[in-house]
Parts: structure tokens; sequence; C-alpha cells
């Protein structure tokens, strides 16, 4: 008989398992950084600074303060933990998930599917694509600013140069990676074999559906109960990777089959998934965060639309440019759109809007935590434009509304 859980028991089955309910370390180290990006699987990149870059803010909603510089050495250090690459979007992984990617790369190479361009730029430029890897060979990790080679940037593929387009197919491909970034975050290209560590470079590489139900594996454990829809998206897989994968993990007793009150879809428990009572928390998410970035079942699961509102005309927003919802225990009860004015050194809230399942502890319990992101960002307070139905309490209890 397959088991039904209610909406509530799954909320809090995933929110465990993204993390959430455990009591916040009170000096967060390179070890709670490390175990919360394994237990995530993978944090997305996001260039966009706003308020922080986005693979900052999934350790600071878990964690709290933390120096940013730990991860910044285990993903672009001299000896790196983690790697990047094209695993939900541009994302940081730890090392051992490189080479399950290794099949994505050869997508890449074969311009099979969205990789059709890459493939066929390799093609139409063989003799740049060869200089410029000869050059990272060469000379070492170089950006693809310190290539004299090719055409300036005139318009498609976001403007890039055609330096930049050969460094980007190369890395889509495996046959560069990232060695380190620079303080602009520009990306710098080293060959693989000379920035992983030689354990993962030489490690066997999987077949596609031994890898594909490996991140299935990955994915499920990190959201705790999910659809199949759910599974395929952590990680971006096919329909038919993704329905094979999860087919195989049921009859190998990996996954097992629930249904979850209100669903409307079967959906596939990780055994091992805690089952706590209640989740008691306080977060702001980034809109990239692990919990929220598959619109749909954050729907599900909250109750929330949310949508990412930066590229849509300022007149045509619902609640601002970088809007971050607010997690208060198991529901998203408001969001605010923020800004880090760094030469005023203030957080702004230039707009909070309250959910309907927020309550009257709602603007304090936020107003503590848009603090304490503050502190963490050195900023020397927050201040509180007057828009947004929260926006008059919040700004009387943090005592600034300009």
């Amino acid at each position: 008989m397959v088991e039904t859980l209610s909406a509530k028991d799954a909320r809090r089955i995933a929110l465990a398992a993204q993390g959430f309910g455990r009591p916040r370390p009170a000096a967060p180290g390179k070890r709670h950084l490390f175990s919360t990006i394994e237990a995530l699987g993978v944090v997305q990149i996001d260039s966009v600074n706003v308020v922080s870059r986005s693979h900052y803010l999934p350790l600071f909603s878990r964690l709290g303060p933390y120096d940013r510089s730990l991860l910044e050495a285990m993903a672009w250090g001299k000896k790196p933990d983690l790697a990047e690459y094209w695993a939900h979007e541009a994302s940081l992984t730890p090392l051992s998930t490189h080479p399950l990617l290794r099949w994505r790369m050869q997508d890449a190479l074969d311009g099979v599917g969205v990789w059709k361009n890459v493939s066929g730029f390799l093609r139409s430029h063989a003799d740049f694509i060869d200089k410029a890897l000869a050059a990272v060979a060469e000379r070492g990790p170089l950006a693809a600013s310190d290539l004299d080679l090719g055409a300036k940037g005139e318009g498609g593929w976001w403007g890039w140069s055609e330096g930049k387009r050969a460094m980007e197919c190369l890395f889509w491909t495996g046959r560069l990676t990232t060695a380190t970034r620079r303080g602009s975050f520009e990306r710098v290209y080293g060959l693989p074999e000379r920035v992983l560590p030689q354990a993962i470079f030489e490690t066997p590489t999987p077949s596609r559906a031994e890898a594909c139900r490996a991140l299935l594996k990955i994915s499920a454990r990190a959201m705790g109960v999910a659809t199949e829809r759910d599974l395929r998206d952590y990680f971006r897989l096919s329909v038919t990777d993704a329905r094979d994968g999860v087919a195989a993990l049921v009859a190998d007793g990996v996954l097992t089959p629930v249904m979850v009150k209100g669903w409307g879809q079967p959906a596939y428990l990780w055994p091992d998934a805690r089952r706590p009572r209640a989740v008691k928390t306080t977060a702001l998410l980034s809109p990239f965060d692990n919990l929220i970035w598959f619109r749909e079942r954050t729907e599900r699961m909250f109750g929330v639309r949310v949508r990412l509102e930066i590229y849509t005309p300022a007149h045509k927003r619902t609640h601002g440019y970088y809007v971050l919802p607010f997690l208060q225990d198991e529901a998203i009860t408001a969001r605010v759109d923020l800004k880090a004015d760094r030469k005023a050194r203030k957080l702004l809230v230039l707009a909070a809007h309250a959910e309907p399942d927020a309550d009257e502890a709602t603007a304090d319990r936020l107003a503590e935590e848009l603090v304490l992101m503050a502190s963490w960002l050195g900023l020397s307070g927050v201040e509180v434009r007057p828009i947004g139905d929260l926006a008059p309490k919040l700004g009387s209890i943090i005592g600034v509304c300009a």
C-alpha cells in the first residue's frame, strides 16, 4: 500500500531536507559550508550583485553570517573543494559530482538539443578554438579578456567576443574548466587535468544512465519528497532520463513511491528523510534558492506564486526588481525588494509585502533577519522605503523609514 502524506508533512520533510529547522552554528566554518552544499547537492551561481551574488545567499539563509571568503576559497582557491559547471544552471557542486556531468559535456560537443549552437561554433571556428586551447595550455589559466584573438563583441550571444565564445564553448564541452574567478567575477579558464584533483579527473566516466540515476539520488535526498518533475528539474534532466532513472531507483528500493494530498501527481520519498513534527526557522531566500527555484513546486508547497521580475519593465512589476521571499517557520509570509547601497552602507528595503500566511510576528522576525543580513554584508543598517503593505510596520520596528 502506498503511503499518503499530508501537505504539511511533505512541506516539513522538504524543509528539513533543505537544511532548515536546525539551530544555526555560532561560528559557521568550512565544515558547515561544505556539509550544507553536500546536502543541497548544487548551488546556483548568478552574477547579479544587487544584494549579494546569489550563490552566497543560500548558505546565509541556512547558517547565518559566515565568512564569504571561505566559499570563494572552496570554489575558486588553489585547492578547490567544489567544481563549477552547468548543473542546474551555472552552478557549484561538490567535486565528486563533476564526473556525473560528463554526459552533458558530450552533449555540448555533439550539439544535442540546446547545445546546437555550441557544436556549430566549435566546427565553424576550429582553428580559432585550437589557438585558444593552446594558449591556455602554454600560458596557464586565462580569462577571455586575456586572449588577443578574434573579433570583439557585436551583438548576439550576449555581446560576447569571439574569444569569450570560444572559452565558453570549451568550458561547456569540458575541455576547459573554471580555474578561478577574479574580483569582477570574470571567469578564468584552465585545463581540467591541471585544475581538478587527479582523483576526480581520473574517475572513470559513468554511463549516461548511471550518471542520471546518481544525480536523481542527490536530488531526492536534497528535496526529501518530490514528484518526477521536481526531480527532473533539479539537475535539468530530460524527460526520458528522469523517467527511466526514477523507475530504476524505485525498482532498486532507493526511492519510495508516496502520495501527497493536494499535489495531484505521484511523489517519491527519500527513505532516510527526516520527518520533523514542526520546523522553526527564519530565512531570506534568494530568488535562485534551491527551495524555491522550481516555481511549480514552490506554488504547490507554499501556495505562493514566485516570479523573477528582473526582466519585467519597472511599471509592470508586482513586488520589485530583486525580491527575496521570507520563510517564517513553515510558510512564506512576506517578500522584500532589497538593494545593498554600498556607498551609503545601507540595506535598502525598496518594498515590503505581506503574504496571506503572515501573522503578528512576521514584521518583527523579518526585521531581525534584515538587520542580521545587513551586518553580514558589512552595511551599517537597514532603511525601509514606504512601499508595500508591510513597509509601515517593518519601518517602525527597524526605526528608519525614508
